[in-house]
């Protein structure tokens, strides 16, 4: 890597990376994505590293009384993911890989087992 330096994008041009992303999530995954929005954010103030977050209940959490709820949000942290991106192609990349981490949150799936599934 040496001195990369972070992708200069739009936050319109990101967000329209994040929708390509959206379009190449696993079908067994877009599927199952149920009652969850994705929103672009700049940065979490918490955690002004992190690149993506699930807010929500996880569907291996749901009881029954799981209903009248808002939908699960994943955020999408625009600033980190240029700031460990070099290209364009490097952004949909990193994004595609954060959402289908948060998606794995959404079904309780482990960062283990996502490893075991190769998305690093």
């Amino acid at each position: 890597m040496g001195d990369a330096v972070p992708v200069e994008m739009t936050a319109a041009r990101f967000e329209e990376l994040v929708a390509d992303a959206l379009d190449a999530v696993p079908e067994e995954f877009a599927q199952a994505m149920d009652n969850v929005v994705v929103l672009v954010e700049d940065f979490n103030e918490e955690a002004p590293g992190i690149l993506g977050l699930y807010h929500g209940v996880a569907l291996t959490s749901r009881t029954s009384d799981y209903s009248g709820v808002l939908p699960d949000r994943i955020s999408i942290y625009r600033e980190p993911i240029l700031a460990v991106c070099e290209t364009e192609d490097e952004v949909v990349e990193e994004v595609l890989v954060t959402v289908v981490h948060e998606i794995a949150h959404h079904f309780g799936i482990d960062d283990e087992r996502l490893h075991e599934l190769g998305w690093g």
